[in-house]
């Protein structure tokens, strides 16, 4: 009876394991096909990175954050900038369509990737936008490759630690049983709802602008390679950003910083406010009442940063 009970659990286990992995590549297969790649491809040791290139003038690098894509700007940052800058926007290793360099890349590892991608592309002297975990990466490429950026500008920047740790939804996915087990789970199993609940909480307070879902796409970022890269960031981002926030004084590019006061993802009082006194030469733009997404609730004041850097830096 005992075999019998265990032989019945083990083969229920498979048939729901068969059926999620299914389900998963079902649903990649369809996130593939309704978020087709936005532009093109250039291949940097070996990785394809995907990116999007428009625009005439002096050269600005867009880097989005965590679980994005291309897709972020190109909903309507790009159409803003390209009649005075060539932009380029790339989709960081492991996410959109760019492949993974590393289980994990770090941020160091994910800009030296991206400045070799810009080099193959002709970039010189760009300025440097990152969003949230895009500031992280900005800012390692700055410390890493002096005096190749014309200027930063960083929107709700993860920059400086904090010490509320990364919570119990990434600690658990970031284990090796969470990215076995349960990103599957949640590649297969998390109704559209829930999707579109989590977009409303990651704009917070501000309204998802309309169209932006369908746009970004989320599924992209919820297959399960994506899902596991992310976790794996989240995990090593503290420790990241404690080996370099000492060094930032070395940043000598003028820097444009920009965050709401509302953000509860990435603090504006924890990271920007004490980047603004670490950078040598920094402005910063504090948004009243505004949340996380505040290239898209506040866009006029991110455009309106970026030609002020443009002129700071003798682009205009």
């Amino acid at each position: 009876m005992i075999l019998k009970l265990i032989v019945a659990i083990v083969l229920i286990a498979l048939l729901g394991s068969g059926a999620t992995r299914w389900q998963a590549a079902r649903n990649e297969a369809l996130a593939i096909a309704e978020n087709p790649p936005a532009g093109d491809f250039l291949t940097v040791n070996g990785a394809r990175v995907h990116y999007v290139m428009a625009g005439d003038g002096p050269d600005i690098v867009l880097i989005h954050g965590a679980s994005g894509s291309v897709n972020d700007f190109t909903y309507s940052m790009l159409g803003r900038l390209d009649g005075r800058f060539r932009v380029t926007i790339f989709d960081r290793p492991g996410f959109g369509y760019s492949d993974r360099i590393a289980e994990g890349a770090s941020i160091a590892q994910q800009a030296d990737h991206l400045a070799a991608a810009a080099a193959a592309l002709g970039i010189e002297q760009p300025i440097v936008l990152g969003q949230s975990y895009g500031g992280a990466v900005a800012l390692a490429w700055a410390l890493a490759r002096p005096g190749e950026q014309a200027g930063l500008v960083l929107v709700s920047a993860a920059s400086n630690p904090w010490s509320t740790g990364i919570g119990a939804y990434y600690t658990v996915l970031s284990s090796a049983a969470g990215r076995a087990l349960l990103v599957p789970l949640l590649t297969a199993w998390v109704p559209d709802a829930l999707v579109d609940a989590t977009m409303r909480e990651i704009f917070k307070p501000d309204p998802v602008p309309e169209g932006y879902i369908e746009h970004f796409g989320p599924r992209l970022s919820l297959r399960r390679s994506a899902l596991r890269e992310n976790a794996l960031e989240r995990r090593d981002l503290l420790d990241e950003i404690e080996a370099q926030v000492g060094r930032y004084p070395e940043i000598a590019v003028p820097a444009e910083i920009l965050h709401g006061t509302a953000d509860t993802i990435v603090s504006a009082q924890v990271h920007s406010v004490p980047l603004a006194d670490q950078l040598q030469d920094a402005n910063l733009t504090l948004l009243p009442g505004v949340g996380h997404m505040s290239h898209h609730a506040a866009e006029d004041e991110v455009v309106a940063a970026i030609d002020r850097l443009a002129r700071r830096a003798g682009l205009r």
